[in-house]
């Protein structure tokens, strides 16, 4: 009786590398691959200090910069995954340098400080009680044009 059996397909070396955008979207940096692909794309991801492609490889120990708006973090690979998991799983996958944890938590009080002293609006459209405000208010400032030569 002859059986299939199956082969085992993987390789060592394979199993090593995975694709940058993959491995930003397994560790939950990006919602999507795609988002994770237009990141790399647009420079907001550095490896090893330069910018890639989203094909790259990345390996354990390589060194990834992200930004995210007003927020950069600088992380080391751990572990590599190519599927996406929870987040207390994502965050096996690297840990971030002290150096960029430091950054992030000064950056984060500069911001509180500066907003600190601002009113908490809430934006919200005029009522009709507002705009009669302010036809009267342009109406009273508006300035006419001077005929004088």
């Amino acid at each position: 009786m002859h059986r299939n059996k199956k082969k085992n397909t993987t390789d060592d070396s394979k199993s090593e590398k995975i694709r940058l955008d993959k491995w930003l979207w397994a560790a939950r940096f990006y919602k999507t691959r795609s988002l994770a692909t237009e990141a790399i794309k647009g420079g907001k991801v550095h490896l090893n200090g330069q910018r890639v492609k989203p094909s790259h490889y990345a390996e354990q120990g390589h060194s990834v910069r992200i930004k995210k708006g007003s927020i950069e973090q600088t992380v080391i690979i751990k572990l590599l995954s190519a599927k996406r998991g929870s987040a207390s799983i994502a965050q096996t996958l690297y840990e971030e340098t002290e150096q960029s944890k430091a950054q992030r938590e000064k950056s984060s009080q500069e911001r509180k400080a500066f907003f600190a002293g601002m009113p908490q609006h809430t934006v919200r459209r005029p009522s009709k009680k507002d705009r009669r405000k302010i036809i009267q208010f342009k109406h009273d400032h508006a300035t006419l044009p001077d005929d004088t030569p």
